[in-house]
């Protein structure tokens, strides 16, 4: 009876190194998107994900109640024509400044800087990821890194960017209740530090999945609402109005456009503390 011998040598792992690539290549091919879709860390921005989880159209109503025109903008807009956002009424902007304990935006200085200089009131945002560290060691890192606030007149307080995870799980793999303690953690944390209360920015969807629709934070710190479309639509628990309204990312010269609930004075209450 002939005996076969069990192949050794180079050629032996050829067909399991060629399966191998065969069923890596048979899950690209089911999965593009997810292979395709995850940003790298830190490109991350405010309303990142707001287009594909409440999508949008239009722009706000006319109205008789005053309102002020602001901007937010990121790394990704590299250096913003400050000057032209001015004369075409712009008159406060938000600049990320940081995201996790891992990013500072490059173009801060041009950005946060630069809407100061032009007249603007000015402040400064953090892209949160509570799946990576802590709210205490992330508010310590945006203060650290451009997040404080100074009673100068000109300076808003900073505000806290949760919202849908662009690198996993939307809700960052926390409970309602574990979400809930990780931003009580961040805004305590910041409060510490520059004895202001952060502005929140948020979604109502994403703070009904991921938060249980808390209303523990109206009470202290303003409102900022993500909504594209004509109205802000219904608000997050616990808030009657909203401070400010992200109400477009396709807006003239950075995308992103914003109304203040409010005229300049407002604004300027809100910077003075």
């Amino acid at each position: 009876m002939p005996v076969h011998k069990q192949r050794s040598g180079p050629g032996a792992s050829r067909p399991l190194a060629a399966a191998i690539a065969l069923t890596a290549l048979l899950l690209f091919a089911v999965h593009p998107a997810d292979a395709a879709a995850t940003p790298a860390r830190g490109t991350a921005h405010i309303g990142m994900g707001v287009l594909a989880h409440d999508g949008g159209g239009g722009t706000p109503a006319p109205t008789a109640a005053a309102r002020t025109e602001g901007v937010d903008v990121s790394g990704h807009q590299g250096s913003v024509a400050w000057p032209t956002l001015w004369n075409s009424g712009v008159r406060w902007a938000y600049t990320k400044a940081t995201e996790g304990t891992y990013y500072t935006n490059p173009s801060f200085a041009q950005q946060y800087d630069g809407s100061y200089d032009v007249g603007m009131i000015r402040g400064a945002y953090h892209f949160a990821t509570p799946d990576t560290t802590t709210g205490a060691a992330q508010a310590d890192y945006f203060v650290d890194h451009g997040g404080g606030w100074s009673r100068d007149g000109r300076t808003l307080p900073g505000t806290l960017d949760i919202e849908w995870n662009p690198y996993g799980a939307a809700c960052y793999g926390k409970s309602a209740s574990g979400m809930v303690s990780w931003i009580r953690d961040f805004l305590s944390r910041y409060r510490a530090r520059t004895g202001r209360d952060a502005v929140i920015y948020t979604a109502t969807s994403w703070w009904t999945d991921c938060t249980g629709d808390h209303a523990g934070f109206a009470a202290t710190n303003p409102l900022w609402i993500a909504r594209y479309a004509s109205t802000v639509g219904t608000l997050p628990a616990g808030w009657s109005f909203q401070t400010m309204w992200q109400y477009t990312s396709s807006g003239p010269t950075v995308g992103d456009h914003d109304v203040f609930n409010g005229a300049l004075d407002r604004v300027q209450a809100l910077a003075d503390g």
